[in-house]
């Protein structure tokens, strides 16, 4: 726990020092859909670009407006001075809907169906971009470089077209404009005449079953706009290629590329230096008119460039996170043409098959169980670069190492942000659309055409150049659902090989192969709605065996806080009332847009809700049980010698938009049981309990072994009866991923009632108690019907019975705490929470939430505790912590809310 904490401020600092939030967070609970309203905020100042050579400015916004509104011819639009009276503001990356929430057209689209009324038809024609820049000196060379177009651009400056749609077409490929000859010194314009966008038609992005897709189907521009300044010689494609030596890491060869173009008339002598490590390195290179070459400097000719001893970047749980910088310049007659700068890692990434075909990720070196989750952007695709970091620094609390991209590869901050956090990133393909509509007979996309195959490949060069050097990036999934065909992969591995990609290329995230990558090593047989916490442990569907690269049972709803936010009053009544409702805000697709077989479980198991509260809180006990159990059985059968598991990506870590399922934390960064079901079940050195042979586990994914160590373990009924009690002493395990069984409990336990609670605590050597688990059990067991099988879930045709956790009696819990508050912007609230009750009932998944404000008090998000939702008996203590930025609370000061299974709402001052 303390090694996870440790790292919460000096992040946090971070965070606040990378500004303030969008409007991201915000929520207003208006149901009624607004009319248009004409924008009132003012287009964006036109960006003033830099001179220097080497230089690259970012467009700092645009006016934005439907072509269906705007007669002007494209000549007209593009030239400098052209009004943009009743134009949209947007910012530098910003889809079409994003410009007009921003502006205060629609109401909020997170809550309740306020998204379904806005009309789709504003979105099916083109919509303008268009931004003004300022150039000081036009003698140098300009260049606009841009990806991110959504679907397709025409590309005009100055009043002249310098790219057709049929050219920049495509989420992620790159372009390169050189508009020298059209730039003036003042004043100048660029302007996009954006298509509208379509997944199943375009090679883009799309939602697939995750949420509701947003009406403009994410048509715009969503990343930057970059204006590129240099001199006769342009320095492009500079980057390091490292080869870590495995197993010693002793040391490592560092190769510089880059290629030199000389963008003149003229022949050329450009002088490319590169620094990298101390290493100064110089070659001279000849270049005829618009001649490009390879400038190389190897290890072969450039000793310094092996080196000794180098700093190896570890994901999180297994080192440190440092990186190298490299600096190439190209100079001709001693004049800086051009610059660029890179910062990559040196680490070593294999993922061979296994005896059992499945894929085993190994970093430099050292076996890695992939404990992962699957990322979703912003539904709008809008940048907020603090929600992200916030994000991810809940991925790293909650003990995950990997985060899987399908589609929606972020912006290079996100990588960046992953490389200095030491999460792991598997970007990739998306499925079910026009990426796969060649390979996937189910794929709703549209046919293949030979723009697509060039699409598709300049989609692959582009990303890999981008994401090579980041030591993150572990793999490229080339495929999702299904393995491209021959054809297609040819295509993308060559961008590969030519980009010097060096990480191992996934043909699928599912069970497939293709013609060269071979098997994918990876399995998506789900499950992707309920199942029960005993389901994970067997080794055949969706269990711990393997690689499952997309997995979860389904439903995370999120607490009483987020759902009222999201939704209605009579959506809230219908939400527990009517098990088998359509609920809007769970997904578009058939197989996902109710909660039929969760609210069966739940009913089944916990008993009928009898209130919205009663439903909640049932919820966050089945979610905490259900994901600790998946995250532990992969982490206990790591290490089988036979069909070990692998890798386990849950399915997902987010959702972009107010959600119901699919989510370890909800939109608005709110933690419930399915987010401490993961932190318990993630704990570097862990005690748990096995639903298959009722064996108690000892795992530990600290560095180093411990020994010395006791586990403990104590069965009660529901009203806190002692029934067993065993303790097994000098218990040794060793580091990076090991387990050691503690013992195995019996099959029947005299005088267990048919609901009954287990507690295993581990200590060590000195008595500490270093981890804690608080099971619910049932001696009746959830039965699954495996022949029936679903590629979505087993049905279960019986459930255990937990409903005696209802009749538990209440118990009181105390509360003292304090605040401090850092001088990094930061606060610490230290709390201790303690049953005091003189029965023996214990005190069930008592939450902490920290609050501002009267009465209940609204959340201090994001926040991280050091623990959260524990199960205390009568005496016994908790010391948590929660570490937070000081301005979330708003000027307030910091107040708990008490809450648990069975024990009373309370709150608490916290100064």
């Amino acid at each position: 726990m303390a090694e996870r904490t440790a790292s919460f401020r000096r992040l946090a600092a971070a965070a606040v020092a990378g500004g303030l939030l969008l409007a991201l967070h915000t929520s207003t609970t208006s149901a009624a859909p607004a009319a248009p309203a004409a924008p009132t905020a003012r287009a964006p100042e036109a960006t003033r670009v830099a001179s220097a050579p080497g230089s690259a400015t970012a467009l700092a916004g645009y006016a934005v407006r439907s072509s269906a509104d705007v007669s002007d011819s494209p000549a007209q639009i593009s030239a400098p001075g052209y009004r943009t009276d009743g134009w949209y503001p947007a910012g530098p990356r910003s889809t079409v809907l994003a410009a007009l929430l921003a502006a205060g057209v629609y109401p909020d689209p997170f809550y309740s169906t306020n998204l379904k009324k806005i009309q789709a038809a504003d979105f099916a024609v083109p919509w303008w971009y268009r931004s003004d820049f300022t150039v000081a000196d036009a003698s140098q060379r300009t260049y606009l470089d841009f990806s991110g177009v959504m679907s397709a651009a025409d590309v005009y400056v100055n009043g002249r077209q310098v790219a057709a749609k049929s050219a920049v077409a495509g989420a992620y490929t790159r372009h390169e404009l050189d508009i020298t000859a059209l730039v003036r010194p003042g004043a100048n314009t660029v302007a996009f005449r954006v298509q509208p966008n379509d997944p199943k038609k375009h090679l883009t992005m799309g939602w697939i079953d995750w949420l509701q897709p947003p009406p403009d189907q994410n048509m715009g521009i969503v990343r930057d706009v970059l204006v590129r300044r240099g001199g006769p010689v342009a320095l492009r494609d500079a980057h390091a290629v490292a080869t870590l030596d495995v197993p010693s890491l002793a040391s490592a060869e560092v190769t510089v590329k880059a290629q030199a173009r000389n963008d003149s008339a003229v022949p050329v002598t450009a002088t490319v230096s590169a620094t990298v490590d101390g290493a100064a390195l110089r070659q001279d290179v000849r270049l005829a008119p618009h001649e490009t070459k390879t400038v190389v400097f190897a290890p072969a000719d450039h000793p310094r460039l092996r080196l000794r001893a180098p700093r190896v970047w570890w994901p999180a749980s297994m080192g440190e996170q440092p990186l190298y910088d490299l600096d190439v310049t190209a100079a001709v007659s001693g004049r800086v043409s051009d610059a660029a700068h890179q910062r990559f890692g040196i680490r070593d990434v294999r993922a061979p098959l296994n005896a059992a075909g499945d894929r085993q990720y190994r970093i430099n070196g050292r076996p890695l169980l992939v404990k992962g989750a699957g990322w979703s952007p912003d539904h709008f695709l809008r940048w907020d670069r603090r929600y992200v970091e916030d994000r991810l620094r809940y991925a790293l609390d909650l003990g995950l190492n990997t985060l899987r991209l399908e589609g929606h590869i972020e912006p290079d901050e996100f990588f960046d942000l992953a490389d200095r956090y030491g999460l792991l990133a598997l970007p990739g393909w998306e499925c079910c659309n026009k990426w796969e509509s060649d390979s996937n007979d189910g794929a709703s996309g549209t046919a293949w055409t030979p723009d697509d195959f060039r699409v598709a490949k300049a989609s692959m060069t582009a990303e890999a150049a981008r994401l090579r050097h980041h030591p993150s990036v572990v793999s490229f999934l080339i495929g999702s659902d299904f393995a491209p065909d021959a054809t297609v992969e040819k295509n993308y591995l060559d961008a590969l090989e030519k980009a010097d990609w060096r990480t191992p290329v996934i043909a699928a995230a599912s069970d497939n192969a293709s013609p060269v990558s071979g098997s994918s090593g990876m399995k998506m047989t789900g499950p992707y709605d309920w199942v029960p916490p005993g389901y994970w442990y067997d080794k055949r569907e969706g269990g711990a065996k393997g690689f499952n690269s997309e997995t979860s049972a389904g439903p995370d709803v999120p607490t009483l806080d987020t759902l009222r936010r999201m939704m209605s009053p009579a959506e809230l009544g219908t939400l527990w009332r009517d098990p088998s409702a359509v609920q809007y805000h769970r997904s578009p697709k058939s197989v996902f847009d109710d909660l039929t077989l969760y609210n069966t479980a739940l009913s089944g198991r916990y008993g009928p809700p009898t209130s919205l509260e009663d439903y909640v809180r049932k919820a966050q006990l089945a979610q905490y049980e259900n994901v600790r159990a998946q995250f532990e059985s992969y982490r206990r059968n790591a290490t089988d010698s036979a069909s070990p598991a692998t890798g386990l990506v849950y399915w997902m870590f987010n959702s972009g938009w107010t959600s119901l399922h699919w989510q370890l934390v909800d939109r608005y960064l709110d933690q419930g049981g399915a987010y401490f079901g993961a932190k318990k079940a993630n704990e570097p050195l862990h005690v748990q309990y096995s639903y298959d042979d009722r064996s108690v586990v000892v795992v530990n994914d600290r560095r180093s072994p411990a020994a010395g160590l006791t586990a403990r373990v104590t069965l009660f009924t529901a009203d806190g009866e002692k029934k067993y009690d065993r303790a097994v002493s000098g218990l040794a395990v060793g580091g990076g991923g090991k387990r050691t069984t503690a013992l195995a409990l019996p099959s029947s336990v005299d005088g267990l009632s048919p609901t009954y609670l287990a507690r295993l605590v581990l200590v060590d050597g000195a008595g500490r108690e270093v981890s804690r688990n608080v099971y619910w059990l049932s001696t009746k067991p959830d039965t699954l019907d495996w022949p029936n099988t679903t590629w979505w879930h087993t049905p279960t045709t019986s459930h255990a019975d937990l409903r005696g956790l209802s009749a538990m009696a209440k118990a009181t819990v105390s509360t003292t705490a304090s605040t401090t508050t850092h001088r990094d912007g930061t606060s610490t609230t230290q709390v201790t929470v303690t049953n005091t009750g003189a029965g023996k009932t214990p005190a069930l998944l008592t939450d902490v939430h920290l609050v501002t404000g009267a009465g209940a008090g609204v959340p201090v998000l994001p926040v991280v505790w050091s623990d959260n939702q524990v199960s205390l008996w009568p005496g016994e203590s908790a010391t948590l912590t929660a570490e937070y930025r000081t301005s979330d609370l708003r000027g307030a000061a910091p107040r708990l809310r008490v809450s648990g299974w069975n024990t009373p709402t309370r709150a608490v001052s916290a100064h």
